[in-house]
């Protein structure tokens, strides 16, 4: 049996992306094998087609997570049409990912779900919830009644860390570049909007002036001395995100970078890291409109090149997925 999936042979641009037939794939013991009707795109699929990612090997079907149901389960962990999501745990890096119609992975990156949500709005949550509640109680410990600042709130991951703050009880501060996307923070429940040019932890003394307590760094290394400098004494930053690309610290001293007494962490786990209970209350919250998820665009496979190039412009606010569409028999 064949299916349609996106297979990378080597680094390529956006629109060289394409959807190709290829055979389903079996699972042994200790895997699932997946009927994927949906998936997010994230950051680290633009590193890996862009030819970024240093531990990448071709050809390979990127995707490191995706929503469906379980086709089959040779170890008879998940019953056949469980409602299920994936993610991290190599997927698409080590074997092959999420960018096809069906997908075969460890039982260890399986979380049973159950829900009315439609596909797309599931399919947009499990990479980005992970990373948000892996950022914030392993990275950060957040505590109810803390002030926590998000740097690069618009990306999926911060309008996710917002909302999941705010839920928490934060008073949750939230950079944009963009002036136009002020208002699309304050209605996700931002309660300070900050624009960044470069120095906000002026503008966040301002708000607060003995610096937050929390902060989650999503931009990279080129804006963290400023997030730091914009967070309090035994403070914590949470390094996570590297949406400008800059990766790594050139000739670190310690006591030269880091202000005195603020702690600087870092985040990048696993879907172990977020339980099943806490993904199910989570998803139960975003169908209840409790949590203000936002999907900034839903793609057809087919339309995945003009996907990849919305992510690595920096075009969307929120989260980009594309929903599997089969035939009808």
């Amino acid at each position: 049996m064949d299916m349609r999936a996106i297979v990378l042979a080597g680094p390529v641009a956006p629109e060289e992306l394409r959807v190709r037939t290829v055979p389903v794939p079996e699972p042994p013991d200790g895997w699932v094998r997946i009927k994927v009707e949906a998936f997010g795109l994230n950051r680290s699929e633009y590193h890996l087609r862009a030819g970024l990612a240093g531990n990448a090997r071709f050809p390979v079907i990127p995707g490191i997570e995706a929503a469906g149901t379980v086709d089959l389960a040779p170890g008879g962990e998940f019953a056949p049409g469980r409602q299920v999501v994936a993610m991290m745990g190599g997927m698409g890096r080590e074997y092959d990912g999420g960018y096809a119609e069906y997908t075969v992975v460890p039982a260890s990156s399986v979380i049973p779900v159950k829900t009315e949500l439609d596909w797309a709005t599931l399919g947009a949550l499990p990479e980005m919830l992970q990373t948000a509640h892996g950022s914030l109680y392993t990275g950060l410990a957040i505590e109810p009644g803390q002030t926590l600042l998000v740097r690069g709130g618009t990306s999926s991951v911060g309008v996710a860390a917002a909302v999941l703050a705010k839920e928490r009880g934060l008073t949750v501060l939230s950079t944009t570049r963009n002036p136009d996307r002020v208002e699309l923070l304050r209605t996700l429940g931002v309660d300070h909007p900050i624009v960044d040019d470069g120095n906000v932890a002026a503008k966040v003394r301002e708000i607060v002036p003995d610096g937050v307590h929390a902060a989650l760094e999503l931009v990279g290394t080129n804006v963290l001395p400023d997030t730091l400098r914009a967070t309090a004494v035994h403070g914590t930053v949470c390094f996570t995100g590297m949406l400008s690309d800059s990766w790594t610290i050139p000739d670190f001293y310690p006591i030269g970078y880091l202000p005195n007494g603020v702690r600087l962490t870092a985040y990048g786990g696993e879907s172990s890291d977020l339980p099943a209970e806490a993904f199910q209350r989570y998803v139960d919250l975003v169908a209840a409109g409790r949590l203000p998820i936002r999907i900034d665009r839903v793609f057809t496979m087919d339309e995945i090149g003009a996907a990849h190039r919305l992510m690595e412009d920096g075009g969307a606010v929120g989260k980009l997925v594309v929903r599997i569409s089969r035939p009808s028999h």
